[in-house]
């Protein structure tokens, strides 16, 4: 198989998973890529964009209906609801279009990649089980990533293709328009801090601060995800894909402080959501004064996320041991993914 020309629809390219993933598949000889999204994209020799609106089954099936050739479904699609409840029905109905699509038109399809989170285990709630792993008992619902994984599980009865459901914790990466990037709601908060001539001061919990939690960078997760869908072995099975190490914020925070030539104050609680609310303004300055890329406040503005991370005042990770048995052994140093992304940012002008 890993010789046979393979054929990916990225469900949700421009996402942070997304966008990694289909970087990572471009570089591997025997892929072809195709991306979906809302806004679509700028076709390239090796990616072909395709703009759906999945929660239109009509406009999904018409717009998939010509992919005969795919073999590989990464799904990574993601819509924001202001509830726990609300997240069910779009973001279930968004993976069974999909699936409901392609899977009668692509007789070569092999599996489907489910890109889940911790929710699966309640990290969302509160202090949970740690470290978790991929056979820990479920909790009380709604949480869609368990309603997709059953529905996954229901459809792949009697069928050829498999599917595997990949479980990072925060993932780190490239994307802007994002609503779950910590990486860029640090850059930004740190960045308009220095502006203003203040120091970096955590804006969570105080519990959060001091607590044990770990990341997943972009590459790495788009690296298992592949390993996952093509392996044998893994077939119909959970990973959880972690860097490999754990921190906590008041070990990370004054590296981070460092990397922008900032001072570290105590932490100071607040809602991002609230107190950044009223930059807009001063970011529109700050990218004259400084010669940004021109990406509105809120291309670059994911604080509501920021808050929900940071008010983590428990563990919060889990066994990735399971993966490394099945025979995936990379890892990343969270401090060095941290700094190289922050480099990328500024590189690329989003940030000063």
């Amino acid at each position: 198989m890993q010789n046979e020309r393979k054929v990916a629809l990225v469900v949700g390219a421009n996402g942070v998973i997304g966008r990694n993933l289909v970087e990572h598949l471009t570089t591997l000889p025997d892929w072809e890529v195709v991306g979906l999204s809302r806004r679509g994209g700028t076709d390239t020799a090796t990616v072909r964009h395709v703009a759906v609106d999945l929660l239109d089954a009509e406009d999904t099936r018409a717009k998939l209906g010509g992919l005969t050739e795919v073999t590989h479904v990464f799904y990574a699609a993601y819509q924001d609801r202001p509830t726990w409840a609300e997240l069910v029905p779009p973001n279930l109905a968004m993976l069974v279009n999909a699936v409901d699509a392609i899977e009668p038109v692509a007789p070569g399809l092999r599996h489907v990649s489910l890109m889940q989170g911790y929710k699966v285990y309640g990290a969302h709630l509160g202090p949970f089980k740690t470290p978790a792993r991929e056979d820990d008992a479920g909790h009380m619902p709604p949480e869609f990533n368990v309603d997709q994984q059953q529905f996954l599980e229901r459809r792949q009865v009697g069928k050829r293709w498999t599917w595997s459901a990949i479980r990072p914790s925060v993932v780190a990466g490239f994307a802007l328009g994002n609503p779950m990037n910590l990486a860029t709601v640090i850059a930004v908060y740190a960045s308009i801090s220095k502006q203003l001539g203040l120091p970096l001061r955590f804006p969570g919990k105080p519990g959060a601060y001091h607590s044990l939690l770990e990341m997943t960078d972009a590459g790495l997760l788009a690296r298992a995800t592949v390993w996952a869908a093509t392996d044998p072995r893994c077939a119909n099975q959970a990973y959880n894909i972690n860097n490999g190490d754990l921190f906590r914020w008041s070990e990370m925070w004054p590296k981070i402080a460092r990397f922008f030539d900032l001072e570290v104050a105590p932490p100071l609680p607040m809602s991002l959501e609230t107190v950044m609310a009223d930059k807009e303004p001063l970011w529109e300055a700050m990218i004259a004064e400084h010669g940004l890329e021109p990406h509105s406040y809120a291309e670059v503005s994911s604080w509501g996320f920021g808050d929900f991370v940071f008010s983590w005042d428990y563990d919060m990770f889990a066994d990735g041991s399971k993966a490394r048995r099945a025979g995936f052994h990379e890892f990343v140093d969270t401090e060095r993914m941290f700094l190289d992304i922050f480099a990328d940012l500024r590189k690329r002008r989003i940030i000063p």
